[in-house]
């Protein structure tokens, strides 16, 4: 069942993956056309399309290709309210259940490892789950992630309820001395991490992450570059398939030497690293990275650094409050080519505003997971005809070629890249 729910394709062999994938994104770019046609753009190409697509890039990795895996902790198929997993079933049918991810195709062993040294962790402790807040207990979800250099990190959240300081204390030394010295040590963890969270989800800001054991980070490297990874970055889950997806996305940007990247980076709460543009540094005369999280500028300018680049700059704060100023009184004579890849809520739509009328942005990579939600209603946007009432005065982009990449095998989820020019 957990299988199925997760992974819904993975019984198919993988080139037949390939092919549900691209009819879905098919199906996407058919309704894309319908919609600016009903704007009174003349949208269609062959096939009903509102522009050429390639076929599906396969995956570098078809299994075990997760870098990073979240495991909650619920009741298990036999009742134990310490199993570490995923969940099968939903809320509202009262019937969620928590099942070890073993028979998972796209979660590595060494996550699955992780997670099971986890359970057994928690099955010692003599203090209880938290599964619901209201309820008490402590024990909450873990979060595993691995690079290809080898490196481990385990990032463990607690509620900490009534306890005091040495309370917490003395549960935090049992969770070292277990991946330290205990049975949690056939983990061979780069990093442990413990964070206490009374909400749902928390950022280093609100509840710092606090290093119980090892480095504070842990390295991947992409395209020959090395980049720090910190308990919240974002990264694309598919190192290889990110690789991929990098080299496609500096193809389409169509950059010569005296052009300018401008890597957006639209606050889905986690830090996007700016891997894109650094990846694409020493194809373009400057990248420019605009970022939410200040945590994530600082990796991002260490990542520069790092690896020898300085044809970089990086402001921070919200898109839809940085972007309208640092174009409105745009100047610069080089060619300045977008890219975007937002959450699946989309661009803000000052973003969008702001995109549009620049003229200087010939080019523009829009990238999204979910093509048929909130990124439909930016694409309209973006190759509307020009709408004063709504601030869209600059002449629209088309939509000129699609690529998706299989980030996700066995699921039914890819990557569309989507090249805008005007």
């Amino acid at each position: 069942r957990l299988a199925n729910a997760v992974t819904p394709l993975w019984r198919l062999p993988y080139q037949e993956q390939l092919q549900v994938k691209y009819e879905s994104q098919r199906k996407i770019l058919q309704t894309l056309a319908s919609r600016l046609e009903e704007l009174g753009i003349d949208a269609q190409k062959p096939g009903g399309l509102c522009c050429p697509l390639q076929p599906v890039v396969p995956s570098p990795v078809i299994n075990g290709y997760r870098n990073k895996s979240t495991f909650s902790v619920n009741r298990g198929p036999d009742g134990n309210l310490k199993t570490v997993g995923l969940y099968v079933g939903t809320g509202r049918a009262r019937n969620i259940v928590c099942v070890k991810a073993n028979y998972m195709e796209n979660i590595p062993p060494k996550h699955k490892q992780v997670a099971q040294c986890y359970e057994e962790f928690i099955r010692r402790s003599p203090l209880d789950p938290c599964i619901l807040f209201h309820e008490g207990g402590h024990w909450r979800e873990l979060v595993v992630r691995t690079t290809s250099c080898g490196h481990t990190m385990a990032i463990v959240t607690f509620h900490p309820q009534e306890l005091g300081q040495e309370a917490l204390a003395t549960q935090k030394a049992l969770l070292k001395e277990f991946f330290v010295c205990g049975p949690g040590t056939v983990c061979a963890l780069t990093s442990l991490y413990f964070q206490e969270s009374t909400m749902t989800r928390c950022s280093h800001e609100q509840s710092p992450f606090q290093l119980l054991h090892g480095e504070p980070h842990i390295f991947e490297e992409v395209l020959g570059l090395k980049f720090r990874i910190s308990p919240d970055a974002f990264f694309q889950v598919n190192t290889g398939g990110a690789e991929v997806l990098y080299q496609a996305v500096g193809e389409l940007s169509q950059a010569g030497g005296d052009t300018v990247l401008l890597d957006i980076c639209c606050g889905t709460g986690e830090q996007w690293l700016c891997t894109i543009g650094l990846s694409l540094a020493h194809q373009m005369s400057k990248i420019i990275g605009i970022e939410v999280v200040e945590k994530a500028i600082e990796d991002a300018r260490w990542n520069a650094a790092f690896n020898g680049i300085s044809n970089c700059e990086f402001h921070s704060g919200k898109a839809e409050a940085m972007l309208p100023q640092l174009l409105s009184s745009w100047e610069d004579a080089r060619p300045l080519v977008a890219v975007v890849n937002p959450s699946r809520a989309g661009l803000h739509y000052r973003v969008v505003q702001a995109i549009r009328n620049c003229k200087s942005i010939r080019r523009l990579l829009y990238i999204s997971c979910k093509p048929e939600g909130e990124a439909m209603r930016n694409l309209l946007e973006l190759c509307c005809p020009p709408d004063p009432g709504k601030k869209l005065a600059g002449e629209p982009f088309a939509p000129t070629l699609a690529i998706p990449f299989d980030m996700f095998p066995h699921t039914v989820h890819c990557e569309l890249v989507l090249l805008l020019t005007r």
